[in-house]
């Protein structure tokens, strides 16, 4: 891709990043789990939110808002009868009921910044604090397996992993970086190092703007999109998604590359 033209995408872009870094972006208009996280300022349940952000936005704020997070305190059998009639496309209210259990377990042991970065301090990368993570989360409630639980929490992360674990890297956005959105209740881990939360509607946004150029929605392609950022803002190129993200939702793609291709 020409330099010129990824110029006049940054420039754009950057636009569009300090005109969208409003609270107004996270609104009933225009639903965000990060609107219900960004209630409680919590990281637990903020993870919450974060894993169970797939599918349709106004249904993924409408379930997050049954939610009563204060069982999180509560006891195990609490917690069985609160969540015992709540389900959400693919998970049963067993699997419910396990995240939460198993987050309450974890809150026990330490902090879910700790945990990240006990695995990302070893070569400041993120993906050894993903795995951390998981590989916690798993281990607290080690008993359970379901293919809905499966989905919500994830596998842990190997050498071979395919999958962009687009919630977790969305969640570590939300944690990390501090501005009218993000909440940055983290302090331990670097920005500069966080990597893309991408799915497959970013993954193809992202091909259309030039930004990407693998055809394979996977890890590699993260770290490649996440790359190609850092030639914008090398300290913190992540802050590229939300503003990504609300263009394709709103169909603007279109006009953005009519825009750079006639100046």
């Amino acid at each position: 891709m020409p330099n010129m033209y990824l110029d006049r995408l940054k420039i754009i872009l950057d636009k569009e990043i300090e005109i969208r870094n409003s609270a107004c972006e996270l609104c009933e208009d225009k639903p965000d789990p990060l609107m219900v996280a960004s209630r409680y300022q919590d990281e637990s349940i903020a993870l919450i939110c974060a894993l169970f952000a797939y599918g349709n936005a106004k249904l993924i704020v409408k379930f997050l808002n049954s939610l009563d997070f204060s069982i999180l305190e509560c006891s195990e059998k609490e917690i069985s009868l609160n969540l015992q009639n709540h389900y959400y496309r693919f998970q049963k209210s067993e699997d419910v009921i396990a995240l939460f259990i198993a987050l309450k377990r974890l809150k026990q042991i330490d902090s879910i910044e700790n945990i990240v970065y006990n695995g990302y301090k070893r070569e400041d990368n993120i993906i050894d604090g993903l795995v951390s993570l998981v590989e916690t989360i798993r281990s607290v409630y080690p008993m359970y397996d379901t293919q809905g639980y499966d989905f919500l929490v994830g596998q842990i992360p190997t050498s071979k992993m395919s999958s962009p674990y687009k919630r977790y890297m969305m969640y570590f956005r939300w944690m990390v970086r501090k501005d009218n959105l993000d909440m940055g209740l983290w302090s331990k881990i670097d920005k500069a190092h966080l990597l893309m939360p991408l799915d497959t509607h970013t993954f193809h946004l992202s091909q259309k703007l030039g930004l990407l150029n693998r055809r394979t929605y996977d890890m590699k392609a993260v770290i490649e999109l996440t790359e190609q950022l850092k030639k914008f803002d090398a300290s913190d190129p992540i802050k590229y998604d939300f503003a990504i993200y609300r263009l394709g939702q709103e169909g603007q793609i279109s006009q953005i590359l009519e825009k750079i291709t006639t100046n």
